[in-house]
């Protein structure tokens, strides 16, 4: 199947959007690690900072999401909004550079991950506007993988800043001052398409009063959710499987240095992931033409449950490649998958709303997972065991899902 033009930039702003996401669960957590080294913090408590710090803008996206994604479905409104957050979030990215010391750095990256998580929440609320529902699954799943591969090229170029700072006579900060500067451009770049294509086709007409017409609606919904059941309690099973998921996207790095290994080598072990990822996404994405997208998206929350006991008993490099390439081989088909199917079983013209409100089940109530993981791995000085506690997220998200699949509206 070919990619319509508007499918296209929508495809695009995947590959734009995946340049910030690979910057913050690799080099981002790096870097925080050399502020935070600098001013005499131990592994345990850098872990436990940046898994906080993720908590805290996942929380924030979590109350906004929901409100903000029902404003979205107003006519006329959807793209102004997400023009917003993509602002917040490249002006973050370049801002990060400026910082110095670690507290004011989180800071800045959680005004930049606020910015970056909102522009989800409308982006993946466009879905049904620019392609048909047989084709959502498709569509879905070639942004990600799109998105995983094109990423990789800000990326490696950062990374040789970087890691040949010296040779370019550059100091840590400035190299990654450079490196913020592409990954923003080239974010917005790679969204220009999206901006001058995108027709919001399902919405709810202007009223009279907006903001308060969209509290309204969303106060409606929840009020009457046995109006879409199915749809809710999909997103209970997606807070706790897709929490396990996102949870070691953000915290791969932060892990393998909090172990000791060498950070070259997860860097390129997570490089990796990516190259994974965009042939295993493209291939649940024609899997799905064959077979049942919840039956695919069970055998990734399976895998996952097997990558997390595994990771619970990592210690050396050579078992973190192992890691890296096993969550490419299903990150990227329990993520598209999930979008589309959900996509499938809402309203067309409450898009934004039900995105804004799977937000707060998955990136936005990631805080679950990661707060978790830094609680534990305080408690018991044990990385390990912090890690451990996610398998209870996928044992119980497979449970829920497989009750979903058993309903109709």
């Amino acid at each position: 199947m070919k990619l319509t033009k508007q499918e296209r930039s929508f495809v695009l702003y995947d590959v734009g959007n995946s340049a910030f996401t690979l910057l913050c669960t690799t080099i981002l957590p790096i870097y925080f690690n050399y502020l935070a080294s600098n001013e005499g913090l131990s592994s345990v408590d850098y872990l436990a900072y940046w898994g906080y710090a993720a908590s805290i803008c996942t929380i924030v996206v979590a109350v906004a999401g929901p409100i903000m994604g029902t404003l979205s479905d107003t006519k006329g409104f959807k793209k102004p909004i997400f023009m917003a957050s993509l602002a917040v979030g490249a002006i973050g990215c370049i801002l990060m550079g400026l910082a110095k010391e670690w507290v004011i750095f989180l800071v800045i990256f959680i005004i930049a991950k606020i910015g970056y998580q909102m522009s989800l929440i409308f982006y993946d609320s466009m879905l049904p506007d620019i392609t048909s529902e047989e084709r959502m699954d498709y569509v879905s799943t070639q942004g990600y993988a799109w998105g995983y591969i094109g990423s990789c090229v800000p990326f490696i170029l950062c990374l040789i800043i970087v890691l040949n700072s010296d040779k370019f006579g550059l100091s840590m900060g400035t190299a990654m001052m450079i490196s913020f500067v592409i990954i923003a451009v080239w974010w917005v770049g790679a969204t220009l398409p999206l901006l001058k294509t995108y027709k919001q086709k399902h919405y709810v007409e202007k009223p009279e009063h907006v903001v308060k017409e969209s509290f309204g609606r969303i106060g409606h919904t929840l009020k009457n959710a046995r109006q879409h059941k199915r749809a809710f309690l999909f997103l209970l099973a997606f807070f706790f499987y897709i929490d396990g998921v996102y949870t070691i996207i953000d915290m791969a790095t932060a892990y393998g240095t909090a172990l000791g290994l060498s950070s070259t080598s997860l860097l390129l072990a997570l490089l990796v992931t990516q190259f994974v990822a965009f042939p295993f996404a493209i291939l649940f994405g024609r899997l799905s033409s064959k077979f049942d997208s919840a039956r695919l998206i069970t055998v990734c929350i399976l895998a996952y449950l097997g990558i997390t006991i595994f990771a619970m008993f990592l210690v050396s490099q050579i078992q973190f490649w192992i890691l890296a390439i096993l969550v490419g081989m299903f990150q990227g088909g329990i993520q598209a998958l999930s979008r589309s199917y959900f996509t499938k079983i809402i309203p067309a013209n409450m898009s934004g709303e039900f995105f804004g409100l799977m937000d707060i089940c998955g990136k936005g109530a990631s805080f679950v997972g990661t707060t978790l993981v830094g609680i534990v791995s305080q408690m018991t000085n044990s990385v390990n065991l912090g890690v451990g506690v996610l398998t209870l997220m996928f044992i119980i998200g497979l449970f829920l899902f497989t009750k979903v699949n058993r309903m109709t509206d």
